[in-house]
């Protein structure tokens, strides 16, 4: 016979062995203890069930799009410039602005705090500016724990739901939220770098009076009024002189070589000559006077008279005196000015005039390329101060111009976006939900596991706390006898 409480005094050193069949019986003893603990927890569960309000979620959704804001505009120069991200993360910053908490506190303000919290409003009212700024984290804090903002991945719609105990206020609140994400995204997408721009335009722009002013001296102390076309005049100036004196070499030596011939050809020509002289013609005359008469004495005489015969006689002698040339005699002579040598001499005196003129040009011709060299060589040697200057002044106004127009084009890009958000486009906006949500029956059903499992860990420690072999079976295990019988114990 086994007993179910053995004497204190015994010692139990085996350890009771329990078969499945063992717990259903061990835990029917231990159901009252297991019936109070689960009516406790579920009673307590079903209390905080019945506390819980239904909640209204309030639906919408944006689609997010690239926008001229997240095109890279770097301050200084052009690396990477016109850089953009992709979808996702211009969707995770768009859901960070979403879910900042500046956005809700505006969100909160321009709503109302009276209207969506208004067990936080009535503090509000009374508590001192420390305790209005933890009040209003608190709300910022619960508007958080309502709003839930999802995205997908490659997907730039974003989806929006905030719950609250009145669909009214939770739609309301929600499109507000959207009203001032779209001024709020702004400021923070599109801050202002014109300041930090205006500072780098009015250095340089300094800079660049400094430089001018270098420059401007540089130009009056040397006598320059612009450095590259008076260099180009110049070489322009330096190449026409020497051609032109090359032109005039040569002509000079044509001149001479022509003036030296001419004088050499007038060395043999003689200053004057005859122009014309006459000729004695009194035989001629004589002759012909006799040949009249002759014929005049024909009338009177006879051919064969002695008149006529003398007559003849002379006629004879006088022209084989003419025909034999004793006769002629030398007429008067007239002389004058060789015309050759007078055309020479005027050719001689041009040419030696414009030998003159040719050395007096060749020697102004090499005075201006001399002059324009020396004036040219003068530049050469400023040349690199120029340049450096020149460099300094065209860098510093290449800076100026790009600042002022970064300045110009943030300025606009600013306004454009202060004026509109075409990348974010509300597609479906917040309207009155007419179903609520309530979480009564998870926790209840919650409540009611819980409340079984703690009644079943109840029954099992009371069960294996209790002293002594529990049942027939047990002994029979635990102490590897047979059972002959069993009796129960009586109450003391």
């Amino acid at each position: 016979m086994v007993a179910h409480d053995p004497p204190a005094s015994a010692d139990w050193a085996a350890r009771p062995r329990y078969a499945p069949s063992d717990f259903i019986t061990l835990l029917w003893r231990e159901r009252y203890l297991m019936i109070s603990v689960f009516l406790l927890i579920f009673i307590a569960g079903l209390g905080f069930a019945f506390t819980l309000k239904k909640a209204y979620p309030a639906h919408s959704s944006l689609l997010i799009q690239l926008g001229q804001e997240y095109v890279y505009e770097p301050l200084a120069g052009d690396a990477a410039r016109g850089a953009v991200p992709d979808v996702n993360s211009v969707v995770q910053s768009e859901t960070a602005i979403l879910s900042s908490e500046p956005l809700r506190e505006m969100t909160i303000r321009k709503v109302g705090l009276g209207i969506i919290y208004p067990d936080l409003a009535a503090k509000y009212d009374a508590a001192s500016v420390q305790e209005k700024q933890a009040i209003m984290a608190k709300a910022v804090e619960g508007m958080g724990k309502g709003l839930k903002i999802e995205a997908a991945p490659d997907n730039p719609v974003v989806n929006l739901t905030f719950e609250h105990e009145d669909p009214v206020v939770a739609a309301r609140v929600l499109n507000t939220l959207l009203e001032q994400y779209l001024l709020y995204r702004r400021s923070v997408l599109a801050q202002p770098s014109s300041t930090a721009l205006d500072r780098q335009r009015v250095m340089f722009q300094g800079k660049l009076d400094e430089a001018d002013a270098a420059y401007q001296q540089f130009l009056v102390t040397n006598d320059i009024g612009d450095f590259n076309a008076q260099k180009t005049s110049l070489t322009q100036l330096q190449a026409q002189a020497e051609a032109q004196s090359n032109a005039v070499q040569a002509q000079l030596q044509d001149r001479q070589g022509r003036l030296a011939a001419l004088q050499q050809q007038m060395a043999g020509v003689q200053p004057e000559i005859g122009l014309y002289r006459d000729t004695d013609t009194t035989a001629s005359a004589k002759l012909a006077a006799l040949k009249l008469e002759r014929e005049d004495k024909l009338g009177r005489y006879l051919p064969d008279s002695q008149t006529i015969k003398d007559i003849d006689a002379q006629i004879a002698q006088l022209e084989q005196g003419v025909q034999a040339g004793r006769t002629l005699t030398e007429g008067p002579k007239r002389y004058g000015v060789n015309p050759v040598y007078q055309t020479a001499q005027t050719e001689q005196i041009q040419l030696t005039a414009e030998v003159a003129a040719l050395r007096q040009s060749k020697a102004e011709y090499d005075r201006q390329v001399q002059e324009a060299n020396d004036r040219l060589l003068k530049l050469v040697a400023l040349e690199p101060q120029f340049q450096a200057l020149s460099r300094d002044r065209d860098l510093l106004q290449t800076n100026v111009r790009d600042y002022s127009v970064k300045a110009t084009q943030d300025e606009a890009v600013r306004q454009i976006a202060s004026e509109s958000s075409d990348n974010i486009r509300i597609v479906e906006r917040a309207s009155a939900p007419s179903t609520g949500k309530s979480l009564r029956k998870p926790v209840m059903i919650l409540a009611l596991l819980f409340a079984g499992f703690a009644a079943l860990c109840a029954g099992l420690v009371r069960m294996f706390l209790r002293p002594g072999l529990p049942t027939a079976a047990s002994a029979s295990r635990t102490l590897d006898l047979p059972i002959l019988g069993m009796a129960s114990v009586k109450p003391r």
